[in-house]
């Protein structure tokens, strides 16, 4: 199992390192090989087959464009068109509420704290505010952690799961986690304070 895992690593490494180089061929097969699962995660961020794959097709232009930028000693290659797709679907979430940088609907948010139809004014302000301060201290994040601690809490993936998506040591998985709750945690103080 390890060893095909490595190999589909190697293979996407060498159609990226092709595509970097202009070749169409290797951005095809690349592109077969991983729409579906780049797919899958813009429509669970966006909640629309449409926009979807608005940022499905966004996201392979910026892969074509930056393919050369890709560097095997910092990441898996999946886990690098992953996070190219995310941040699409996060420009596109920003565009249509900019007051909103997380990639789920402020209501669902909301609902999560308290019935909203029973909020007051003040209590709706209290928890746009609230939102304003986590997605300001998930910036302040590596990527890493604020990539560990969205999927761990938006997608529920175990350590595990987490492992084996960002292709990292389940020990390493793990560490991320926990320093990015911690700043998250010191952050969101500070931010009570002021």
């Amino acid at each position: 199992m390890k060893g095909l895992l490595m190999a589909e690593r190697e293979q996407l490494e060498a159609w990226l390192v092709a595509t970097a180089q202009g070749d169409e061929q290797a951005f095809r097969k690349l592109y077969s090989a991983t729409s579906s699962q780049l797919y899958s995660l813009l429509l669970r961020i966006l909640r629309s087959p449409e926009r979807a794959q608005d940022a499905l097709q966004d996201a392979y232009v910026r892969i074509w464009q930056k393919a050369h930028t890709y560097a095997p000693e910092r990441g898996a290659p999946l886990t690098w068109l992953l996070s190219i797709a995310r941040y699409r679907a996060l420009d596109m979430l920003r565009r249509k509420q900019p007051e909103v940088a997380m990639p789920e609907e402020p209501d669902r948010v909301a609902t999560l704290l308290e019935d909203e139809q029973s909020l007051s004014p003040l209590e709706e302000n209290e928890n746009q505010q609230s939102l304003s301060a986590i997605n300001a201290c998930l910036g302040d994040l590596s990527d890493e952690q604020r990539q560990c601690v969205l999927l761990a809490y938006y997608e529920g993936l175990t350590h595990q799961e987490l492992a084996e998506r960002m292709d990292a040591p389940l020990g390493t998985v793990k560490s991320w986690i926990r320093r990015g709750l911690l700043r998250l945690r010191d952050c969101l103080a500070e931010e009570a304070i002021s």
